[in-house]
């Protein structure tokens, strides 16, 4: 009986031992991180000189909050939406500026360009959309080159802005590269849950053959609006709610090379994907508390999902970082923690929104830090 108790012990021992060293890696697969910033790589200067920010606009002007950004047909620029040069990271309902970044306090806006594009060095070689929103949020290149972004301000930003004539906010606007308006979707100031206006919209994507989705958004709409190339129309679909094909904060819009539509349901912890007519596909919750999503632009076939909120008050068990997983089937591989932040706190100070270039470099806005990182992958 005791040789008999011994041989069982031992096998027991030996099984345990597999399960350790095979779960373990599994289990730590998801938190594996082979990037790094730019700025904590050498430049050049020596083995321990840590490299700058990557990105640097004109003159020496201090680097304001970036919202989305979005990589260039070449596949190597970067466009950016950034917001003017507010510094205040709270609310306005906390006495902040965050929210109102282009605006001034009498409604009046900014005369700071919003759009800029900038080379694989961070140089700025173009750069355009001043006097136009009064909080930059959602962007999109389209396969054409054009520039299409969104207005995400509030009502009552909207409100302060119409006491001084101007009329901002609640809109999609699409440019050409050198910065041409070619088409407004929405009325300017006037919000609305119709056809043809919106209520702070967050983010918009264009497919293949030319439609035009926005995601409507920001404000109480929590819903998917659909046109045609020419501006037309179609549908929409979505309210506010936890079911599937309903929303609470529709952050962001984008689509994979299937064509299927991925939407940033942010504050239900969820990307759900639709086809393009609309049809319920499927919910992922792995990544996070999503606030932008990209995809690959060469054959690796990766989503790259930016959570700016996760921490254990909104969404526990996750925390801010950009989370990297196959696109097809949602397995996360790797995950960047974000640079500031505390999970006990609702910091926000995440990546909100980010895109991928063709070499896998990924450029993270990050608005209450201000800072437009770059992370290159070193193994």
């Amino acid at each position: 009986m005791l040789k008999a108790t011994r041989i069982k012990w031992i096998a027991l021992c030996a099984v345990a031992a597999f399960v350790a060293t095979s779960v373990r890696p599994l289990a730590q697969a998801p938190g594996t991180n082979p990037y790094r910033p730019v700025r904590g790589l050498a430049d050049g200067g020596g083995p321990s000189v840590p490299g700058g920010e990557w990105a640097r606009l004109p003159g020496g002007r201090e680097m304001g909050p970036p919202a989305s950004v979005h990589v260039d047909v070449d596949g190597e620029s970067v466009w950016a939406f950034i917001r003017c040069d507010e510094t205040s990271p709270l609310p306005a309902a906390r006495g902040g500026r965050f929210g109102l970044d282009c605006m001034y306090p009498d409604g009046k806006l900014k005369p700071h360009d919003t759009i800029y594009k900038f080379d694989k060095n961070g140089n700025v070689v173009k750069s355009f959309g001043a006097q136009m929103f009064i909080w930059p949020h959602g962007m999109h290149v389209d396969r054409e080159g054009n520039v299409w972004v969104t207005d995400g301000a509030a009502e009552d930003a909207v409100a302060t802005a119409a006491k001084a004539g101007v009329k901002a906010g609640h809109i999609v606007r699409k440019f050409s590269p050198d910065g041409k308006t070619l088409m407004t979707l929405g009325e300017p100031g006037v919000a609305g849950n119709d056809e043809y206006h919106f209520r702070s919209p967050a983010g918009v994507v264009t497919a293949p053959n030319g439609d035009i989705f926005v995601a409507d958004g920001h404000g109480s709409n929590n819903r998917v609006v659909k046109y045609s190339k020419d501006g037309k129309f179609i549908k929409s679909w979505g309210k506010t709610g936890y079911a599937p094909g309903e929303f609470r904060t529709v952050h962001c819009i984008t689509m994979d090379k299937r064509g299927r539509v991925f939407v940033c349901d942010r504050s239900n912890t969820r990307i759900q994907i639709f086809d393009q007519d609309g049809k319920y596909l499927a919910t992922w919750h792995q990544f996070g508390m999503p606030s932008g999503i990209a995809f690959s632009v060469n054959e690796e076939d990766l989503i790259y999902v930016f959570d700016s909120e996760s921490d254990n008050v909104d969404n526990p068990g996750f925390e801010q970082g950009i989370r990297i997983g196959d696109a097809l089937n949602g397995w996360v591989r790797y995950f960047i923690l974000d640079q500031g932040g505390n999970p006990a706190t609702t910091t926000g100070s995440g990546p909100e929104f980010g895109t991928v270039d063709k070499h896998g470099n990924i450029f993270a806005g990050e608005p209450r830090p201000r800072v437009l990182r770059k992370y290159v992958k070193v193994r």
